[in-house]
């Protein structure tokens, strides 16, 4: 097929336009910036230079690259600092996923695409109740911290917009396996604490394995939602020592709850009471499978070869 991938020069992008073509694809793939485009061409796709929330552009983007298919990858979370309000930090991100998401919808009706694929998220959004991991039929969070709200209402406009068009919204579960993920810095420094009891579950999945169940996505006949994660949901307790171990980094601090809420503020419920998201569905329907299974192989095969020393080994 054709297929349009609006954030081509992305995280997940980047793996997602080699893994298309190698399926026998041919990719147009967006960035909004000129200096990105030369490394989607080097991927192999044809690269645009595109402004997402600008509706006649993507209009005009959409009708020329005559896609069969319409895959939603854009964020602007590259280089977002912390916040104590997840909606500052994602606030762009958030108009990405409401009026990009308007716009990319209207250009393929347009252009007649049928075939739709989107990025969602899984951690944090399950009801704050019952079992440890979540379905994609169990409900959503009814009541997010309100420093989180506008950023579950956007991933919501995603999940129900692409579904009403006939397409798939994919909750990834937490990307890992770039050298430039976020959590690394942190957690090397040992500024990423577990957080009491440390029971919050959080879902991972590697960065090639979310660009795998991509592609199985948009060769699947049907629309519905799925829960793009490994087989492993992991208490914060269990896996931020791992993630510390495999960077050669010391184990990480613990912090009480009281303290990290200091910082937090209300949003710290959302990492002491998270569930985990089950991949059941999109194994069985997508035919997906891992080439990481759990983060208890990802972290070492992702983050060992890295070649990072710990502040003990250097004195610092």
């Amino acid at each position: 097929m054709r297929v349009f991938v609006a954030g081509a020069s992305g995280a997940i992008g980047t793996r997602l336009v080699p893994q298309l073509i190698e399926a026998g694809h041919e990719v147009t793939g967006t960035c909004r910036s000129p200096g990105h485009a030369e490394r989607i061409r080097a991927l192999g796709a044809e690269a645009v230079v595109l402004d997402l929330l600008d509706p006649a552009a993507v209009g005009q983007a959409v009708l020329a690259a005559r896609p069969a298919a319409v895959i939603h990858q854009a964020t602007a979370l590259a280089g977002a600092g912390f916040s104590r309000s997840l909606d500052k930090g994602f606030a762009p991100t958030n108009r990405l996923r409401t009026e990009g998401t308007d716009a990319l919808l209207a250009a393929a009706r347009a252009a007649g695409v049928r075939r739709l694929v989107a990025q969602s998220f899984a951690n944090y959004r399950y009801a704050r109740e019952g079992g440890p991991v979540k379905a994609e039929t169990d409900r959503l969070d009814p009541a997010p911290p309100a420093s989180a709200r506008r950023t579950n209402e956007a991933m919501a406009h995603v999940d129900e917009a692409f579904t009403a068009a006939g397409g798939i919204a994919l909750r990834y579960g937490g990307f890992y396996g770039d050298a430039s993920d976020g959590l690394l810095g942190p957690v090397r420094k040992r500024q990423f604490p577990v957080i009491g009891a440390g029971a919050g579950i959080t879902s991972f999945v590697h960065l090639d394995d979310a660009a795998a169940a991509t592609v199985a996505a948009l060769e699947h006949d049907g629309s519905g939602i799925y829960n793009i994660t490994d087989d492993e949901p992991a208490a914060m307790r269990d896996w931020l020592p791992a993630m510390a171990s495999a960077l050669g980094a010391r184990p990480p601090r613990h912090f009480p709850e009281w303290v990290a809420r200091l910082v937090m503020g209300d949003a710290l419920s959302m990492m002491t009471q998270s569930r985990g998201a089950s991949n059941a569905k999109a194994k069985s329907e997508l035919g997906w499978t891992l080439r990481y299974p759990t983060w208890r192989e990802g972290f070492p095969a992702a983050y060992g070869k890295l070649g990072f020393v710990t502040a003990g080994a250097t004195g610092a």
